[in-house]
């Protein structure tokens, strides 16, 4: 095929025969006019939508152009890698960091998610499920990366949620069971456990292996039950309604882990038992770990007990045939020799917000007085946007600006309170508009990532690669 007049992307160049007809579809981009990527189609068209470009037609990177490649290319597609031993969630609020994250995933024995946002993530992104999906398959297809990538609706509450991303084949739906775990329960004043739970749990041990045997007293039976009933029930009807039937080819991952207090071993197993002689199936579940998983900086707690809990709940995990999901799961890398140490190289790490802060530290290097715009905006707006996260940012930790020179800027991205200042301010960042109604920010973020791709996807290799180190050699 002749690629004159197109800047191709090597690795992009594929073949697909459809009806006894060759159809060739590679991406090009076009910097020229700042038009953006695009898909060129030659031979046999098989649905993409554009307009003739020298006897080929040249299709936009829309959704309709991205179900078109995601039927004719099943690699571009996400699948069920949840299933697979080691899984790692890769949340692009940004939808420019897959061609780095494929880098990395090219190189390691761990299956990427490189599509996972939540509800709340799209609200503050102005994205789509579609636009999320769209992203990492047209990076799938640039990098021919055939591996196998999923697809994870997360932390999702609703009816309406869940079938959305079901519906454009996302394959792997976290359901965020927090709004049914009751608080303010405790030993102390909750009622007795139902009559069901009794006979089932009382005045039993059960061995789960590993010289681990949990047994239940009866305050501890009536405060587990009372607090996690509801979000059992809940979760056995999202089941029902949606996965049991296996109509969308989803894996299931239970979130327990939107709480104040950790969940002990002795939640854990009832949880988990409760659901599966419910008939849940479930890939995952994400307890609440004891310490702090806070957002974008290293773990906070006692790492003697968090060692000791993850043995157990490690343990129960495989007693019941399914991984544990760590949530929150960026940069805390005090905790991830234990993680895969424990759970025996068996896991599903999320991460997401610490691919964005990689982005803006691209930007303090290469354009120091955008970075300096954006950080002070970011202050401004911090005390709206800790309304969404729990963190314990001090801003008044932060070195400030006027006593830093531009070389010292990339280094804030050290300071754990910048780092969680950038990382809870970015839907306010990116939606912050001028008096005449266009962005403040955005258009000019994008532009310099678009050109500094190379420098980004370097920089998620690096540090991305940092948390993939620390969890498999320890295994």
């Amino acid at each position: 095929m002749n690629y004159s007049g197109f800047d191709v992307y090597e690795r992009s160049i594929h073949k697909a025969q459809i009806e006894e007809a060759e159809a060739e579809v590679f991406m090009a981009k076009d910097d020229a006019s700042g038009g953006g990527d695009f898909l060129v189609v030659s031979g046999k068209n098989h649905g993409f939508k554009g307009e003739p470009a020298g006897g080929k037609i040249r299709a936009p990177l829309n959704h309709e152009n991205a179900d078109a490649l995601r039927k004719l290319f099943p690699f571009t597609a996400p699948s069920r890698v949840l299933r697979e031993e080691r899984s790692f969630g890769l949340g692009d609020r940004l939808g420019i960091a897959t061609p780095g994250h494929i880098k990395l995933f090219e190189r390691y024995d761990v299956y990427p998610v490189f599509a996972q946002q939540s509800i709340r993530e799209l609200n503050l992104t102005n994205r789509t499920y579609e636009d999320v999906l769209d992203a990492a398959s047209f990076a799938v297809f640039r990098e021919d990366f055939q591996k196998g990538w999923g697809a994870d609706g997360d932390h999702l509450k609703t009816v309406k949620d869940v079938e959305y991303a079901l519906s454009l084949g996302f394959t792997m739906i976290t359901l965020d069971c927090s709004d049914h775990i009751k608080t303010g329960v405790s030993e102390a004043n909750a009622p007795p456990p139902p009559e069901k739970y009794t006979a089932k749990y009382l005045g039993k041990q059960f061995d789960i292996g590993e010289g681990i045997v949990l047994s239940f007293t009866g305050t501890e039976l009536g405060a587990i039950a009372a607090i996690y009933g509801e979000a059992i029930g809940f979760a056995a009807d999202m089941y029902g309604r949606f996965l049991k039937d296996g109509k969308y080819g989803a894996d299931f991952e239970i979130s327990i882990d939107e709480t104040a207090s950790p969940t002990t071993p002795l939640q854990h197993y009832f949880v988990a038992r409760e659901l599966i002689d419910a008939g849940v199936s479930f890939a995952t579940m994400a307890p609440r770990f004891c310490g702090e998983f806070q957002k974008g900086i290293d773990y906070i707690g006692d790492l003697a007990r968090f060692e000791k809990e993850i043995k157990v709940h490690a343990a129960i995990a495989r007693h019941f045939k399914y991984k544990l999901s760590i949530h929150s799961g960026s940069d805390k890398f005090s905790v991830f020799p234990a993680i895969g140490r424990e759970s025996r190289g068996i896991f599903h790490i999320k991460t997401a917000g610490t691919n964005w802060l990689e982005a803006v530290r691209v930007i303090a290097q290469v354009d120091p007085a955008l970075y300096r715009e954006v950080h002070q905006y970011a202050l401004s707006a911090f005390d709206e946007a800790r309304k969404y996260y729990h963190v314990t940012t001090d801003p008044g930790k932060i070195p400030g600006l006027a006593s830093l020179s531009n070389a010292e800027l990339p280094g804030l991205f050290e300071n754990n309170n910048c780092r969680q200042l950038i990382h809870i301010t970015y839907g306010l960042i990116l939606n912050k508009k001028n008096g005449d109604g266009s962005f403040a920010f955005r258009d000019r973020l994008y532009q310099i990532w678009r050109r500094q791709e190379d420098a980004y996807a370097r920089a998620l290799e690096r540090h991305i690669g940092k948390h993939l180190d620390l969890l498999i050699h320890s295994i």
